[in-house]
């Protein structure tokens, strides 16, 4: 954490038009709804959310990536050359995978960039060191166009600034972004929310409920494993019902049984009936936070009947809500992070077209159409040919086959 601020620090003294911004004309600052370091402890202390928000980021950017780059473009190798050697300095690899849990958690990721004018180094920050996105209204108007600056949160600041970071200098990751606070929400948020009808109802937060529900379930084990029993005890003298009662407020937590050598009744205090119907609530409560995770991963390990058939429907509506954020990430790395290394190095990023491609790059499979047209052409043995046409499902002997052997 020292290392972060002591950077943060130092980026605030390099020269002004690049380290601070100070905009003119009439500005506006924005907080997020809830503080995005609370957001991320649910994340970290909820097993369903950790397990969804990991499993969605692993699917987003954990197949890792290769880059492309327009080969009619005189210098393309040297190009992509540049490129590939700054994102194994960086290890973009590694930023990517990590900034994909915040950004799918609770919607914002912030770099900083080590230099605005020449881009050396990118510093993921705290996720809490962004306290207020500084907007620029249209009009005169409340109506946010872009952002003017980031104001750090005062134990990030160097003394002699006020904090604000020139948007230059941030290289923020956000999605489905608040259009009135220029933070993202993400999918924690909606667990997080309370839901307000009007002033006299509100619905608590889905996350507050299950851990209230969580909290109470260990409780009603304790109880109900060992019931509490109801001594009368008929004409009892004070003395004894002082020792009955002492002897109950010390039962163990499986409980136990008190006996009298005189005329009496006991009753077990038992589970009301009528609260099994207070599981279907449990279950519904259950169900939203589980679809507010937005996979099927605590339902497919938590579920019985959740067949292979339903998992790979829930999987191909996952890839519906993934794609799009890998897009997103794609476009973000080809226009702040590509474009600038290509251009402070002498490319033109517009000729060089240096493309982030997801999944580990594969040299193209040939059809067995290109392996006749290479037989067709002498490209290629007799032997070779063979050999590779028994990939593809050929069956091939190398003398005649025996009666019996072959179809």
């Amino acid at each position: 954490m020292s290392v972060i601020k002591k950077k943060i620090g130092e980026f605030l003294h390099i020269a002004p038009l690049g380290g601070t911004a100070s905009p003119t004309g009439a500005v506006f600052y924005e907080t997020a709804d809830i503080p995005l370091a609370d957001i991320m402890k649910l994340y970290e202390r909820d097993p369903t959310c950790k397990s969804s928000i990991d499993l969605l980021a692993a699917s987003t950017v954990g197949m890792g990536f290769y880059t492309t780059v327009d080969e009619d473009y005189e210098k393309a190798a040297a190009a992509k050359a540049a490129v590939d050697d700054f994102n194994e300095a960086i290890n973009l690899d590694g930023l990517l995978n990590d900034m994909a849990v915040r950004l799918i958690g609770c919607g914002n990721d912030f770099w900083l960039k080590s230099t605005p004018s020449k881009l050396t180094d990118l510093v993921r920050m705290p996720i809490d060191a962004v306290e207020k996105i500084n907007l620029t209204p249209v009009g005169g108007v409340k109506i946010p166009y872009k952002a003017a600056s980031y104001r750090l949160k005062s134990s990030y600041r160097d003394g002699e600034s006020n904090g604000d970071l020139d948007p230059a200098a941030v290289l923020h990751w956000h999605i489905h972004q608040n259009v009135s606070s220029g933070f993202g929400v993400g999918l924690l948020q909606v667990l997080l929310f309370a839901l307000c009808l009007d002033d006299k109802n509100k619905r608590p937060a889905y996350a507050a409920m299950k851990a209230k529900i969580e909290r109470i379930m260990p409780k009603i084990f304790e109880k109900y494993a060992g019931p509490d029993v109801l001594a009368i005890l008929e004409n009892a003298d004070d003395k004894t019902l002082a020792k009955f009662q002492k002897a109950i407020q010390e039962r163990p937590e499986e409980g136990a049984w008190l006996f009298y050598n005189k005329k009496g009744d006991v009753k077990p205090v038992t589970l009301d009936p009528r609260a099994q119907g207070f599981v279907y609530y449990v279950d519904h409560i259950l169900n939203q936070f589980y679809l507010g995770c937005e996979t099927p991963l605590p339902r497919l390990f938590s579920t019985p009947g959740f067949t292979e058939a339903s998992a790979n429907a829930a999987l191909e509506l996952q890839e519906m809500l993934i794609k799009p954020i890998q897009r997103y990430v794609k476009r973000q790395v080809e226009s702040e992070i590509f474009a600038s290394v290509l251009s402070q190095n002498g490319f033109d990023p517009v000729k060089a077209k240096v493309r982030l491609n997801w999944s580990a790059s594969k040299a193209p499979q040939p059809s067995m159409a290109d392996l006749l047209k290479a037989a067709e052409l002498n490209l290629i043995r007799q032997d070779e040919f063979r050999k590779n046409a028994v990939k593809f499902g050929w069956q091939l002997w190398d003398a005649a086959p025996q009666r019996g052997q072959g179809n």
